[in-house]
């Protein structure tokens, strides 16, 4: 299932985020992955969490990003949850040109049983795909 936090820059989105994920960590039976741009929360996190910074990874757009997440699913069949905190940081593009990467990840969560939160910048009008998402 995808859950989305979309709120403007400064709300407090990656901290929730990250109190989210060592929350996760004490009851998840599965493995969880924390995605970020840089290598800030680090520190924060518990050190079970998996920690990817994919500014070591030139990931551009949006399809490198989603054949990025399947190769992380791929080496690991325990994955129960992902995190991504600041996608638009990530890839290039916005949430209005996102709709095609929901639906590759909607079916890619369901057919992999993972949880996805994703952090999103946001203070305009959601488009509608994303509504069902927000969590």
């Amino acid at each position: 299932m995808i859950h989305v936090f979309c709120n403007k820059r400064g709300s407090g989105k990656t901290k929730a985020l990250i109190n989210l994920a060592n929350e996760k960590v004490l009851t998840n039976k599965g493995h969880i992955v924390y995605i970020d741009d840089d290598r800030r929360p680090l520190l924060e996190l518990d050190r079970r969490i998996r920690f990817i910074a994919t500014n070591e990874f030139y990931l551009k757009n949006q399809e490198s990003f989603y054949g990025f997440l399947c190769g992380i699913l791929s080496e690991d069949y325990d994955i129960d949850t992902i995190f991504i905190d600041g996608l638009f940081n990530i890839v290039e593009g916005n949430l209005h040109d996102a709709a095609h990467l929901f639906c590759l990840l909607e079916k890619l969560m369901e057919n992999s049983n993972v949880d996805i939160y994703i952090n999103i910048n946001g203070d305009k009008e959601m488009p509608d795909f994303i509504k069902k998402y927000v969590a």
